[in-house]
């Protein structure tokens, strides 16, 4: 019997025979089939489909898909669920950068619905706020005017400084629900959360007046916290009027007011990088460092290169610690010529040169080069802070407290904590440990060093004080000019508790000793009340 495999076919074989028996007298008697036949035909072929449609029917819902379909739809609800996860997690861990985007509309949201919060100092002194004119539209006003211009920032024409770092806390609102209601009901804007910092407006004042007409920067911070007490860059701007001398301020290369040079001022760091020099010497030898022995005759050729001591002095007789309080580049010169070049490239790298700081401001990285194809002249301008060496006070200031905390780096930060309007705290900022620059030994033998600049060396003016200090000096020359030079100092106070770390940088003045520390004594003064 013919097979048939679905409906259509035995829809037309049953028509075909239904046909024949339609039209019985037109077939022969051999072709023609009698009602019977015709019948148990036709109930033959309906048994046999139904018998063939339930069969396919279960094979069909018991076949098993391919192991490779399954697989690979497993694999991609997998990938497709940790996508979904990642953005999500992405979002909440990232809300802020993600509402900062300059891209991102629900600023625009936020600013319509909240009026943006106010900026405070430590004490509560209000840095930063927003006014409404006479025209009822809200105004961005600086009470300090130039004096936190670059650490406070400014909210309009983009931003910059804290006004930049804590844009998500100042345009949200976190007052409750009874409050919004009620400014809804005076159809007033929500007010948005204020930020306290951790600037101390008494030594940000003294930073200030002390740099004077002064090109250059000062950075003031707690070496157990991380806490920046000051921060303080010149030439500086108004921020009450960033919007009217915009352009003049874009348009101005030669003073550069809008850059911040606390943070991204590269300059040759001069005689304070005999810090990382002496870091070095000891870590290559820390059994005999006290051994070294140098008689200065005002300069170190090696080759044909010399290096000379400032304004040629003549230091004679040296140890590796009066070398260190005199400032002597031909000592140091010295130095360099027995260091080995990777090794001090791995501390360079741990002490963050070439690398990212962990800053939430904008920043420049400094550069300090050596590798073991480093020349020779290369090297020794190195172990002074001269040649390619480039480096900025922020990170001055970082290595600096990281002396004084015992070699701990305290993760710098400028935002103590934000609160709403009516004074909910909405979240605290801790004091968080960065990483491990140097030994507490090491960082021992340092402070010593450093004392001894105060007591012997070339900051004696911060000698007999009420409260001991220690740091170190430098005199970094920009020009081929000898007499050209920038004036540093970085050091902390006290030197047996330090409580205050201070990096000056003044650009053209000359030696750190003669402007820079004076500067430094006026910020330890007024920190400890002397």
């Amino acid at each position: 019997m013919k097979k048939y495999k679905d409906e259509p076919v035995r829809r037309r074989e049953r028509d075909r025979y239904r046909d024949r028996n339609r039209d019985y007298d037109e077939y022969s008697e051999d072709d023609r089939y009698d009602q019977g036949e015709y019948e148990e035909r036709m109930d033959r072929y309906d048994r046999v489909y139904e018998e063939r449609r339930k069969s396919s029917g279960k094979k069909k819902k018991g076949r098993k898909k391919p192991f490779s379909i399954v697989f690979l739809s497993i694999l991609f609800t997998c990938l497709l669920g940790s996508m979904l996860f990642y953005v999500c997690e992405y979002s909440v861990v990232n809300k802020e950068k993600l509402i900062n985007n300059s891209y991102n509309g629900r600023q625009q949201i936020l600013l319509s619905q909240n009026t943006r919060g106010s900026i405070m100092a430590s004490d509560g002194t209000v840095l930063a706020k927003t006014a409404t004119d006479a025209q009822g539209n809200e105004v961005r006003q600086y009470p300090f005017s130039n004096e936190f211009a670059h650490v406070v920032g400014y909210a309009s024409q983009g931003r910059a400084g804290v006004e930049a770092m804590a844009n998500y806390y100042l345009i949200n609102s976190n007052v409750s629900i009874a409050e919004k209601a009620k400014d809804d009901a005076a159809q007033q804007k929500y007010p948005g959360d204020n930020v306290y910092t951790t600037l101390n407006t008494k030594l940000q004042e003294v930073a200030y007046k002390s740099l004077g007409v002064y090109r250059g920067a000062v950075v003031v911070s707690d070496p157990k916290t991380g806490a920046i007490l000051a921060m303080v860059s010149k030439p500086d701007f108004d921020p009450n009027e960033i919007d009217q001398e915009w352009k003049t301020l874009v348009a101005d290369k030669e003073n550069s007011e809008l850059l911040n040079r606390a943070t991204q001022g590269l300059y040759p760091p001069g005689s304070t990088f005999k810090i990382m020099t002496s870091l070095e010497y000891i870590r290559e030898n820390p059994d005999t460092y006290q051994n070294y022995r140098y008689n200065c005759t005002g300069s170190f050729t090696h080759g044909q290169d010399t290096i000379k001591c400032f304004h040629g002095e003549h230091h004679g007789q040296l140890d590796f610690f009066g070398s260190f309080a005199k400032s002597c580049n031909s000592s140091y010169a010295n130095i360099s010529m027995t260091l080995d070049r990777s090794s001090f490239k791995k501390t360079l790298t741990e002490l963050m040169f070439n690398s990212a700081l962990p800053l939430e401001m904008n920043y420049s990285k400094s550069v300090a080069i050596s590798e073991p194809s480093t020349s020779d002249s290369d090297i020794m301008q190195l172990a002074i802070g001269q040649g390619t060496t480039a480096m900025t006070p922020i990170h001055l200031n970082m290595i600096t407290c990281a002396v004084a905390n015992g070699g701990d780096l305290m993760k710098p930060y400028l935002i103590d904590h934000v609160q709403t309007a009516t004074g909910k705290m909405v979240r605290q900022f801790d004091a968080e440990e960065y990483k491990r620059l140097m030994t507490q030994n090491e960082a021992s033998i340092l402070t010593e060093m450093m004392k001894g600049v105060v007591q012997s060396g070339t900051a004696t003016k911060l000698k007999g004080l009420s409260y001991t200090a220690a740091g170190k000096t430098g005199s970094a020359e920009y020009s081929n000019l000898t007499s050209d030079s920038h004036a540093w100092f970085t050091g902390f106070a006290p030197a047996e508790d330090p409580k205050i770390c201070v990096t000056i940088i003044i650009e053209k003045a000359g030696s750190g000793g003669e402007y820079a520390v004076p500067i430094a004594k006026r910020i330890f003064d007024a920190y400890f009340g002397a």
